[in-house]
């Protein structure tokens, strides 16, 4: 059944993230039309009934949600040959709204807003938190910076991938929210990190322990979620430790330009690129683990 109050939307980017988020949308009733580098990644949408384009212009509906990497990433879809720009103008939408899902620069998305109102497409930056957990239940915490109007016009499909939705102010708004998100998560998942290498050292049994973690102020969503990661040494999948540098680097570069210190931020970028440049970066952020690891001698 279609979904009274959506409008024509494209999804672009099924990742690990944007599948189950655009698959929550085709369930919701949305009318999808999806795209992806890959297309092949597609197809368990268009068994779902949403419509796969094979080229960019064919996304160029009323709404795009992207979930894409960096900005870069917008930026060539927008701009490609036969890319979003052409494809809104060949098919007559004329104030087209571009939804940033992904986690990138906070005035890097305030700057791209402002060269693409030239051509009357309107941004809203919406970030999303809860992983990939959260993008399959549709239970994710959704940053949302734009316009009221425009954040209001895509608040339903919002409320289909996400349990918190909240609008925080003008473009690159969300990405702010989502930095301090990252800046959170990021040192979780270090301390998290040294406690259980700290334990593991000092001959503790792991399994209680979280157990007991978990009933007290150390319980965390990174603990819930992931602290099995931990105790068995499984860092494939989950949020990559490059992505999770990216974010770092955009909050440190906001703190930057405002002359905010964020020493936390800047050990925390450190820690994960010192992971990174040892070859763990398509490895999920839980594999802060390993550098205990290696400087303890703790066995799993």
């Amino acid at each position: 059944m279609r979904h009274p109050e959506a409008p024509r939307t494209a999804f672009l980017g099924l990742g690990a993230m944007g599948l189950p988020m655009a698959t929550n949308l085709v369930r919701g009733g949305v009318p999808l039309t999806v795209w992806n580098r890959t297309t092949a990644k597609a197809g368990p949408l268009g068994a779902e009934g949403a419509t796969v384009a094979s080229r960019l212009s064919d996304a160029a509906v009323d709404v795009v949600l992207t979930m894409l990497t960096d900005l870069r990433d917008v930026e060539e879809v927008l701009d490609a040959e036969d890319g979003l720009l052409e494809g809104w103008l060949r098919n007559g939408v004329e104030t087209p709204l571009l939804v940033i899902m992904g986690t990138v620069s906070p005035p890097g998305v305030q700057s791209l807003a402002e060269r693409l109102a030239a051509s009357a497409v309107r941004v809203v930056d919406a970030p999303v938190s809860g992983g990939d957990v959260g993008a399959v239940e549709a239970t994710l915490s959704i940053m949302v910076g734009g316009e009221r109007a425009d954040v209001d016009q895509v608040r339903p499909l919002f409320e289909l991938m996400g349990r918190v939705v909240r609008h925080l102010g003008p473009v690159g708004s969300g990405q702010v929210a989502k930095a301090c998100n990252q800046i959170i998560v990021a040192s979780t998942a270090m301390v998290l990190a040294e406690a259980f290498s700290f334990a593991r050292t000092a001959g503790v049994e792991l399994d209680p322990l979280v157990e007991l973690l978990k009933g007290g102020l150390a319980d965390s969503e990174m603990l819930r979620q992931k602290g099995w990661r931990y105790l068995e040494r499984e860092y494939g999948g989950g949020g990559a430790l490059r992505n999770q540098v990216k974010d770092l680097r955009f909050a440190l570069e906001l703190g930057r330009r405002e002359e905010i210190p964020l020493p936390m931020t800047a050990a925390s970028e450190q820690f994960f690129t010192a992971l990174v440049a040892m070859g763990y970066g398509g490895e999920d952020h839980t594999a802060a683990q390993r550098i205990y690891e290696i400087t303890s001698g703790a066995d799993a």
